[in-house]
């Protein structure tokens, strides 16, 4: 499987990413191994996950996500159920 995750940083901001192990790469960026944007905004909490069957959708999806307006990212991760 493929998903589409957004962690909330320590400083509020949301980072949207993709992988096929949610777990592993929140783990990784609370580790500071994830994406340099998260690094110095340690730790990170995950708040919303999407599952897709192909990587070519969850790529479009998480770009999707990446243009979003925070408001909009908010709403999105204040109806998920992580």
């Amino acid at each position: 499987m493929h998903y589409v995750y957004v962690v909330e940083c320590a400083d509020g901001s949301y980072y949207t990413g993709y992988t096929t192990d949610v777990e592993r790469r929140v783990d990784e960026h609370n580790a500071g191994d994830g994406a340099k944007y998260t690094r110095p905004r340690r730790p990170v909490e995950l708040v919303h996950r999407e599952r897709y069957g192909t990587k070519s959708t969850a790529m479009s999806r998480e770009y999707e996500i990446k243009q979003f307006s925070r408001r909009r990212k908010e709403r999105l991760v204040g109806a998920a159920d992580v």
